[in-house]
């Protein structure tokens, strides 16, 4: 076939276009992998030619005020596994199940994934396991063996705990990868945990480390190191304390705290029931949850009479009350057609001192109502009630109060002996150190001080005043107040030999499906040591403790004495009384008894007594017979035959006082009056001591004097 000129252009053109045309396919494909896919297919080639390992960082230490070391990382180590280079990944897990304490067929798997050139077995193994894989190793190359080709063990960090069950909802614990996760280890996990290193090296195919490679080494950043204020001392005595309550009480749990009343450092938090640090519960993470909540800060609660140090202090300091002041008490009071009972028997006439030693709630029903809304308002605001404190811890709540424009007598009466309103123990606490301290509220902290790994302080803790609550010398007063409380009032449990301790007993209010329980309560005690200048505060709070007398008086007051006791010789504090050595009295056996009889046989062995209820007849008491305890010691008696609701009252004598005096007598009483003339109180019908029923009016005569 001849070709002829067109033709022959036409396949040359043909073959031109087909030419231009592999080669724009050529020139595309290069522009894609060179251009748009460059970078990708770099990073690619370079994780095939290189490999990376991590350098975990030390994660910084937590230290008690006196260096003490509470968390701290240990070595640890990784196994890992490059399939690629794996021979036989059934029979790599059949060698290794044993010792990594795992299924073969999971390791297996891990072993066959091909396409990775690095799979993690298992992580934080021991030093004994590592060194056990060390040996296998070694024993494999020394036989020729590629039956563990391919597996690499790593150094890694595990988070230790030397003191395990002990701060445990303060410190917190980590994830398995190092990462806080509760507690301290959580909020100051930035700070802590440091910047992770890196070491890079180049590989052949099948990921083994080329002779001739290059390699770079990345410095890990190690952790900040933490001070926190806490004395792990003074913490041991409070665990211990903690745990013994929790057994003695049978409670459902018990919350101690400590702290310098001076400058706010808290000293220890013991909450039981507890976890060791070094092995949660991660299985139940319901139980975890619960065991990890600070409920030092996190759980607000009706505090009862522990309270009333701020209703005392803030009516001192108003002006509301004086020292010299005189209340009676007749069981109960009336406030807006409303009955509040005491706690127990009638108390009768007491001064302002007395009615603190015996926690009457009528007489805090007066100081409250005295101080009125505004001015009680005022007080709680300067004494952080319903605020958060501020404290260095996450999750705090800021607690209840009735908004000031929608409280009502009734409840401003109940707030006054610590109802109606709710508080955070630290709050409580932290408030109640300013009424002993010179009347300084001081901010709670926890962390003293963070240093970086170079020494350098990052952050630091300091004493800060948040507000002035009562004067120097309503200070003075209530210490006074307080001292005489343990010495002659609820809280003498608390005594501890040489020293000046004060404080003030509480038993609050549980409410269980939403309505009051009679049955359990939630003891407490504050306490304050030495008074002539308090330099430790403990309160002890015992939940809902199954013992027939929950008083904090019994629950909770023995355990802060033993606290205060332990703590005041550690701080190296010198004794501030002399030294009277208290003899241990055996407890008679006052059930059956009457009243009176009760307490003489008591009295005459050296013992006193608080009474529960109203009645003629002791039904049960606390300690049981034959107990030990010091003389001058109080027993818990539970007595029968509450006065009921319609009782009749025997009519006080109310002739020689003011207007004033003689209603707030009969309202004491729950007996109304009707009011003829002015000045003093001269005549009154019914006369005084007959009986009248509750409610009942007393027409009272008044002339001047």
């Amino acid at each position: 076939m001849v070709l002829t000129g067109p033709l022959i252009r036409r396949r040359l053109a043909l073959c031109m276009a087909a030419f231009f045309a592999l080669f724009g396919a050529l020139g595309g494909r290069l522009f894609y992998l060179q251009v748009i896919a460059g970078e990708s297919l770099q990073r690619r080639a370079q994780a095939q030619w290189t490999s990376e390992s991590v350098v975990s960082p030390l994660r910084g230490r937590i230290l008690d005020r006196n260096g003490s070391v509470l968390a701290i990382s240990a070595t640890a180590y990784t196994a890992s596994v490059n399939p690629r280079q794996v021979k036989n990944a059934a029979r790599f897990g059949e060698i290794l199940s044993p010792v990594l304490n795992m299924e073969a067929e999971k390791i297996a798997a891990k072993a066959a994934q091909t396409g990775r050139s690095s799979v993690v077995l298992k992580r934080q193994l021991s030093r004994e396991t590592a060194q056990q894989l060390k040996s296998m190793l070694a024993e494999h190359r020394q036989k020729k063996s590629d039956a563990l080709e391919g597996l690499v063990l790593d150094e890694d960090s595990q988070r230790f705990y030397p003191y395990g069950e002990f701060l445990s909802q303060v410190i917190g614990i980590t994830t398995i990868d190092g990462v806080g996760q509760s507690g301290l280890e959580a909020s100051l996990n930035d700070f802590l945990s440091g910047k992770s290193g890196k070491v890079l090296g180049e590989i052949d195919g099948k990921g083994r480390a080329l002779s001739y490679g290059k390699s770079e080494y990345i410095a890990a950043v190690n952790g900040s190191d933490v001070t926190l204020t806490i004395d792990a001392t003074i913490q041991g005595f409070c665990e211990k304390a903690a745990r013994e309550a929790i057994e003695v009480n049978s409670a459902q749990s018990i919350r101690i705290l400590a702290m310098n009343p001076n400058t706010g450092e808290v000293l220890a938090m013991a909450m039981q029931p507890a976890f060791d640090l070094n092995d949660p519960p991660r299985d139940d993470v319901a139980e975890l949850n619960r065991r990890m909540r600070n409920t030092l800060i996190c759980d607000a609660y009706e505090p009862g009479s522990t309270f009333k140090v701020l209703t005392m202090a803030a009516a001192l300091d108003a002006g509301a009350a004086k020292l010299s002041d005189g209340f009676y008490c007749s069981g109960s009071v009336y406030v807006e057609g409303g009955r509040i009972k005491c706690w127990g028997k009638p108390h009768g006439a007491e001064t302002l001192a007395q009615g603190l030693q015996n926690s009457c709630n009528p007489v805090f029903v007066e100081l409250a109502l005295r101080l009125g809304a505004d001015r009680f308002y005022d007080y709680l605001e300067k004494f952080g009630i319903g605020s958060a404190t501020g404290v260095d811890l996450s999750g705090e709540a800021d607690g209840i109060v009735i908004a000031r424009s929608r409280v009502k007598k009734g409840d401003l009466a109940r707030i006054g002996f610590g109802q109606s309103v709710a508080v955070t123990p630290l709050q409580l606490l932290t408030a109640a150190c300013s009424t002993v301290n010179g009347g300084k509220l001081m901010k709670p902290y926890v962390v003293r001080e963070i240093l970086s790994p170079q020494g350098q302080v990052i952050e630091q803790g300091r004493a800060t005043v948040v507000s002035r609550t009562v004067s120097e010398d309503t200070s003075r007063t209530m210490r006074q107040l307080l001292t005489s409380v343990v010495e002659k009032g609820g809280g003498k449990n608390a005594r501890v030999e040489g020293y000046s301790v004060g404080g003030k007993t509480g038993t609050a209010q549980v409410y269980v499906d939403g309505v009051v329980s009679s049955d359990t309560h939630i003891g407490s005690f504050i306490g304050f040591a030495p008074m002539e200048n308090p330099q430790i505060a403990v309160m002890v709070i015992v939940d809902r403790a199954d013992v027939a007398i929950d008083y904090g008086s019994t629950t909770a007051a023995p355990f802060a004495g033993e606290i205060l006791a332990q703590s005041l010789a550690y701080l190296g504090c010198a004794p501030t009384q002399s030294a009277e050595t208290l003899e241990k009295v055996q407890v008679p056996d006052v059930t059956g008894m009457s009243v009176g009889q009760a307490k003489a046989t008591l009295q005459e062995t050296g013992l006193d007594c608080v009474l529960d209820g109203v009645g003629a007849q002791v039904i049960a008491q606390l300690p049981a017979p034959g107990a030990d305890m010091a003389e001058g010691s109080l027993v818990m008696l539970y007595v029968e035959g509450a006065q009921a609701e319609t009782e009749a009252v025997s009519v006080p004598d109310v002739t020689g006082l003011s207007v004033v005096e003689a209603n707030r007598l009969l309202r004491s009483y729950g007996l109304s009056m009707i009011v003829s003339g002015s000045g003093m109180a001269v005549s009154q019908i019914p006369a005084p001591g007959e009986m009248a029923a509750p409610t009942s009016q007393v027409r009272v005569e008044f002339q001047p004097p």
